[in-house]
């Protein structure tokens, strides 16, 4: 079981590499990851207070599989694709698990719609908007490398979490 020691941090190459897709033959491997996922978020809501959501990237598993836990419900997206990003947009001070401590100004789309293959393998479609769409617009970089310090505003939108 991975902990928050496996926690990738800001500055370790992995996190800017481009995740490999999750195939039908890594099935069998998905219910780990997402149990090691599940609780390394846990471990870092007891410790620093946030996390809605986790990219399997963090924990150093190069696969493209988010795992979001919103309201008591897990949701697990393999090969997530992000569609009909609306035109307006919103900023933000987001933060990141792989720096806990740092919050960066950024600017997200309003809403979007996800494609995705579950934990069964099936197809899903989820229109998200507001803290949803930015949450998944931000996991979903993690899986093309990018983290939110690269989507900064400007160089002043960066600061310390009081």
């Amino acid at each position: 079981m991975k902990t928050l020691t496996d926690l990738l941090l800001l500055g370790d190459p992995r996190l800017y590499e481009v995740s490999e897709p999750v195939t039908e033959a890594d099935l069998p491997l998905v219910a780990g990851w997402v149990a090691d996922l599940h609780h390394v978020m846990q471990q870092v809501r007891a410790r620093y207070g946030f996390g809605r959501g986790i990219a399997a990237p963090q924990l150093g598993i190069m696969k493209r599989l988010v795992y979001l836990h919103l309201d008591g419900q897990p949701y697990v997206l393999l090969n997530p694709e992000l569609h009909e990003q609306s035109a307006a947009m919103f900023e933000l001070w987001d933060d990141c698990m792989c720096f806990p401590n740092l919050l960066v100004r950024v600017r997200r789309h309003e809403a979007l719609t996800v494609t995705y293959r579950d934990a069964q393998w099936q197809p899903q479609r989820w229109a998200v908007q507001g803290a949803v769409a930015e949450l998944i617009q931000h996991e979903y970089d993690h899986l093309d490398g990018v983290l939110c310090t690269m989507r900064a505003i400007d160089s002043q939108s960066f600061r310390w979490r009081a």
